[in-house]
């Protein structure tokens, strides 16, 4: 196949993984007519559908599962390796996405980042909010922040944070009517604020630990959020219990605003760490990127 169509392989691969045609067009920076008689003119070639198109999405016609687990690796492999080209250039540049959870993106991630774009106008760096375990190679992120307990072992980790607790705290108005719990068991008594998991679609059950005896709490509430910054605000409310970083609530306990409750419950655990995988040959925008969130440089607290 020739050369060009290297192109055409790729805009197939990014229609094929957001099933939608707008979406991918975007992404690519393209309009949808023109990544339309791409893909079209990609399957006129081949003499093979590709894609299977409805009114609402686009999925890969068995042919085009084919091509995706045969072609797919290879085209990202070479997409890498161009993009590992750019360490020749004067100043680094490229795109870099990135996965991580809410409050880690604007503890770690954001500090980080904001000195990195203005000493370097040429990268461009996406982040993706969402507690859910992503699997970055899969949904094509350069790397992941998560806690360091949650990575698998097969991926590169890198420290960004220094080790953490979890908090659960209410306010005063809703201890008003409710007796303050002494052991995570009474939680279930209690109005609690859930998060979910977009991942996979369950709730976060609230872990515990004391001296040693790990214990797992899955509580019940009116209300269900999958960010922290609405789950704060409910708690500031009086509307339940939250159970969030400490560093989160910090303000708030000292303010009178939330009081906090379980604390000899909650212990320290390793805090957020950068992952990606082991086999990606890194660019120089991202091994910038890497070193400024690197913990033992930071000199920022978070």
């Amino acid at each position: 196949m020739a050369g060009d169509n290297l192109n055409d392989l790729a805009a197939f691969m990014v229609v094929a993984k957001e099933q939608n045609f707008t979406r991918a067009a975007k992404r690519l920076g393209v309009s949808q007519s023109a990544l339309s008689q791409t893909v079209r003119g990609l399957e006129a070639q081949l003499g093979l559908r590709l894609l299977n198109r409805t009114t609402r999405r686009v999925v890969p016609t068995e042919a085009g599962e084919r091509l995706l687990a045969s072609v797919g690796p290879r085209i990202e492999e070479i997409q890498q390796q161009l993009m590992g080209l750019s360490e020749l250039r004067d100043k680094p540049a490229g795109t870099i996405r990135l996965t991580s959870t809410e409050y880690a993106a604007e503890s770690v991630l954001w500090p980080a980042v904001e000195r990195l774009v203005a000493e370097y106008p040429d990268i461009k760096v996406e982040i993706l909010t969402d507690y859910g375990l992503i699997d970055i190679v899969k949904d094509r992120f350069d790397a992941g922040v998560r806690p360091g307990e949650t990575i698998a072992k097969d991926m590169i980790a890198v420290r960004v944070g220094p080790p953490m607790r979890m908090a659960v705290a209410g306010s005063p108005a809703y201890f008003n009517n409710k007796p303050v719990p002494e052991v995570p068991q009474q939680l279930t008594e209690h109005c609690c604020i859930n998060l979910r998991l977009s991942g996979h679609g369950g709730l976060y059950a609230w872990e515990f630990e004391k001296g040693g005896r790990e214990l797992n709490v899955r509580v019940d509430g009116q209300l269900v959020f999958n960010t922290g910054s609405m789950i704060l605000r409910a708690a500031l409310a009086g509307r339940g219990l939250a159970y969030l970083p400490e560093r989160q609530l910090e303000p708030y306990i000292a303010s009178g605003q939330l009081i906090r409750v379980l604390e000899e419950w909650c212990e320290p655990f390793s805090g957020y760490h950068l992952y990606y995988p082991a086999h990606r040959q890194p660019t120089p925008a991202f091994a910038l990127l890497v070193d400024a969130l690197r913990y033992s440089n930071r000199k920022i607290p978070v």
